[in-house]
């Protein structure tokens, strides 16, 4: 993945300029570009990818939440001009993916959700954050994986670093207290595009009981589960996740559609 960051209007981004229609994609709390650099390099020519990095570090304070970041994706998908778009979300990603697609039904083409929160999540627990040790971030990071190897020292760099920088800290703990507050189960049924699920069957973070009940409660939905896999399956399995992924926006093109 070799796509500049781009800076405009209070926002920054990637954007690969592909022909075809847009795929937004929306990271969760640790991690940004490099969560997606198998998605955007798989799909950068055929669709325009998009993956805005959310201000999860910059929003004032009394907006750090859930629904502070919707506010900021809707304002991104207005500032681009974008007519509809495919949302992917991990994780928060996912949890941020479901409000705006419930705030903005018209701007939706398809919803794909991976290890998603918003029904249930277990992440750091109430040790987190545990600053100044970095084998147990590294562990809790490797945590993240089936494979913990998959846990690069650049992404537990990463993430260490958000952990002992106290302004990102707090910043971190209160967005996620925000997501475990902001239940959706009771607002899951009105999404009406079509969802995909994708999910690690060794996801310990949202465990497969969660991607159960994303299935039963969002109609139009179908799930796949990918096998020795943990909460991250674009990273950890990136071409099953993108074979999956390929098919099914192929099946929902918005373009068919319209012509």
């Amino acid at each position: 993945m070799d796509l500049p960051i781009k800076e405009e209007n209070g926002f920054r981004y990637i954007e690969s300029g592909g022909d075809g229609e847009t795929l937004m994609l929306l990271h969760g709390l640790f991690g940004a570009l490099s969560n997606f650099e198998g998605i955007v390099n798989r799909f950068s020519e055929k669709y325009n990818v998009v993956v805005p990095i959310l201000p999860i570090y910059e929003l004032p304070i009394f907006q750090v939440s859930v629904t502070g970041l919707v506010d900021f994706v809707t304002k991104f998908v207005e500032f681009k001009g974008f007519s509809k778009v495919h949302v992917l979300g991990n994780s928060l990603g996912g949890h941020i993916a479901i409000l705006y697609v419930l705030g903005n039904p018209d701007k939706i083409a398809s919803v794909t959700l991976t290890g998603s929160s918003g029904l249930f999540e277990s992440a750091f627990g109430s040790a987190f954050p545990k600053r100044g040790d970095y084998e147990y971030i590294k562990n809790k990071t490797g945590e993240t994986f089936y494979d913990p190897a998959v846990a690069s020292k650049e992404l537990v760099d990463e993430v260490f670093g958000i952990v002992n920088d106290r302004n990102k800290a707090i910043r971190v703990v209160a967005t996620a207290k925000s997501a475990v507050r902001h239940n959706l189960g009771d607002k899951l049924h009105n999404i009406k595009a079509p969802t995909l699920l994708i999910w690690g069957r060794q996801d310990t973070i949202t465990p497969p009981f969660v991607a159960e009940k994303f299935n039963e409660l969002i109609e139009n939905s179908q799930l796949f589960f990918i096998d020795k896999c943990g909460h991250a399956p674009m990273m950890e399995k990136p071409e099953d996740f993108n074979e999956i992924l390929e098919n099914f926006l192929g099946e929902n093109s918005y373009q068919k559609v319209e012509a």
